[in-house]
C-alpha cells in the first residue's frame, strides 16, 4: 500500500498544506537574502497577488460556482469557509468567525509567518503576506470590503496581537 492511500484526507491535506508553506517560506528566505528583504517583501505580495487569483478560481470551481463576482454575504461566507477548509493547515493556528451582518473577524494566535520570519532574521520589515493573501481573493471576487486594522507590517510585531474585522459590502 502506498503512502498516498495510507494517508487519511486530513492527514494528506496537513502534509501538502506543510510542504506549500515550506516551499513558499524557503523561496522568501533565498530571495531576502539574495535581493534584500524589501525586494522579497515586493516579490511575494506579487506572488501571492498571481497565486490568490487562481487558487480562489479553483475553490469557486470546485465548489460548482458559475459567476466571477460574489452577489451577497452568505455566498461569501461559504466561500471562505470552504477555501480554509481546504487551504488552512492546523500548524496556522488561526480562527476566524462572522460575528455579524457582513463582517468576519480574525485572530491568530501563534502566526507561522512571524515565527518563520523572526528565524530568517527579517521579523521587523516583513510585510504581511497572510491576510494580503485573504485580500486579494476578496479583490479578485469583486467583493468591496474594508480591513481594521490596517496591515503593512506584522501585526504581532508592531501591536502585539494579530486580530482585527473585514466589513464586506454589498
Amino acid at each position: 500500500m502506498s503512502l498516498f492511500e495510507k494517508l487519511s484526507k486530513k492527514e494528506l491535506k496537513e502534509l501538502l498544506v506543510k510542504c506549500w508553506m515550506t516551499h513558499d517560506g524557503a523561496w522568501f528566505y533565498n530571495c531576502s537574502k539574495e535581493l534584500g528583504i524589501n525586494v522579497a517583501n515586493k516579490l511575494n505580495k506579487a506572488a501571492i497577488k498571481s497565486l490568490s487569483m487562481i487558487e480562489i478560481q479553483r475553490i469557486k470551481k470546485a465548489m460548482g460556482f458559475k459567476t466571477k463576482e460574489i452577489q451577497n454575504f452568505e455566498q461569501l461566507k461559504q466561500i471562505i469557509d470552504d477555501a480554509f477548509s481546504v487551504l488552512k493547515g492546523e500548524f496556522m493556528n488561526f480562527s476566524y468567525t462572522f460575528p455579524q451582518q457582513n463582517q468576519l473577524h480574525w485572530v491568530m494566535k501563534r502566526c507561522f509567518a512571524n515565527e518563520g520570519m523572526k528565524r530568517i532574521g527579517v521579523i521587523d520589515e516583513y510585510e504581511c503576506g497572510v491576510l494580503y493573501r485573504v485580500c486579494c481573493w476578496l479583490d479578485f471576487l469583486g467583493v468591496k470590503y474594508k480591513i481594521e486594522p490596517t496591515i503593512e507590517k506584522c501585526l504581532l510585531l508592531t501591536q502585539n496581537s494579530c486580530s482585527g474585522v473585514l466589513t464586506f459590502y454589498f
